[in-house]
């Protein structure tokens, strides 16, 4: 009996806290969302079980030398978001943006969210580091979120990892209504005109010139702007498929467990459960709320200048969720008018804001370190 109690003590149930409990919960949860709901699964499924290793006691699993802690090194040293964003451009077409580059102006207004919620945390007392990293939820870019926040204020990571994705996942629950407020029927069921084709030279063309710009105009951007340019050219080149595919699918599927993993690692229930956490959540929420409506109103301006031509719904695709924000915009276009396609049309303003949020990032980076 003596030792079935030596053995018992040896047992994590001995130490755990209710803290941790609660913890292994969330990361249930998220798993639940994933599967059930099918909320960003291939994130919130790893990231729910990441969670989970790493509130059981006694496992060392982000101890020197655990497990956790070498998958962590993506992360720490900056590797596994710019990866992302190489997969990420090998599977993006600009096409719709370079057809309509005004469209680029709706994606770089939706990052007034990100600016405009990094004033609100520092009213809230955050330092510098910890607001720019709580401010670029708003850009909706899992990805860029992390490499930010692992950058500037490390410690944020768990809440502001978890509060990115599920924003990105929750984009068709909060942007419709936020569409409707502030847009008219009148202007809901305006029919745009096609997307015209683009030529492969201006599609090759765009990567390399994109990346030597925003590289030479914000350096700190340059990891995650130049891996995203890179995919992109290995889609558009056409004579190297293998990369572009191996880009697409193993490598991006690789990194994206290690990814999810490393960031579950760190919810660990010391860190996340604290008030910062609420905090961080719902100033995600205002920043979303205020990049989506950012790009909202000037849609609705576009809308004017253009003749009534555009649709200023497009306006809402201008955040990083790509391709989520824009199918949301084509949602919403045909419960109001079954013959309006704005799919295409809100690609552009979509994938403007993949690059939007990547420059946001780099200048937060340039002033926070």
């Amino acid at each position: 009996m003596s030792l079935l109690f030596d053995f018992l003590g040896t047992t994590a149930f001995s130490v755990i806290t209710w803290q941790e409990v609660l913890m292994i919960a969330v990361g249930a949860l998220l798993i639940y969302l994933g599967i059930a709901k099918k909320y960003e699964p291939l994130l919130l499924v790893p990231i729910g079980f990441g969670a989970i290793l790493a509130n059981i006691p006694l496992a060392g699993m982000n101890a020197d030398g655990g497990l956790l802690h070498y998958f962590y090194f993506g992360i720490e040293s900056g590797l596994f978001p710019p990866l992302i964003f190489l997969g990420v451009g090998a599977m993006t077409d600009f096409g719709p943006l370079l057809a309509k580059p005004n469209t680029f102006l709706l994606g770089a207004a939706a990052q007034f969210g990100i600016f405009g919620t990094l004033l609100g945390a520092r009213a809230l007392g955050f330092a510098f580091a910890e607001a720019a990293s709580i401010a670029i939820i708003g850009g909706a870019d899992g990805p860029t979120a992390i490499y930010l926040t692992s950058q500037l204020a490390e410690h944020l990571l768990g809440p502001i990892a978890v509060a990115a994705y599920s924003y990105m996942a929750l984009v068709p629950v909060i942007q419709p209504p936020i569409i409707r407020l502030m847009t008219t029927k009148t202007e809901r069921v305006v029919v745009m005109s096609d997307v015209k084709p683009v030529s492969q030279r201006v599609k090759i063309i765009f990567p390399v010139v994109t990346t030597v710009v925003i590289a030479l105009f914000v350096p700190a951007a340059t990891p995650l702007v130049g891996m995203l340019m890179l995919g992109n050219l290995f889609r558009e080149a056409g004579v190297v498929e293998r990369l572009s595919k191996t880009a697409q699918n193993e490598l991006i599927n690789i990194v994206t467990i290690l990814l999810g993993v490393s960031v579950g690692s760190k919810m660990s229930a010391a860190e996340f459960l604290t008030l910062d956490t609420l905090l961080i959540i719902a100033l995600g929420l205002i920043a979303f709320s205020i990049g989506t409506a950012a790009g909202l109103l000037l849609g609705k301006l576009m809308y004017l200048l253009s003749g009534k031509r555009i649709n200023p719904m497009i306006g809402a695709a201008g955040v990083s969720a790509v391709p989520m924000a824009a199918r949301v915009v084509q949602k919403v276009g045909q419960e109001e008018n079954p013959r309006n396609f704005l799919l295409m049309n809100a690609m552009g303003p979509n994938v403007a804001g993949v690059i939007g949020s990547a420059v946001a990032a780099g200048v937060l980076l340039s002033l926070g370190s």
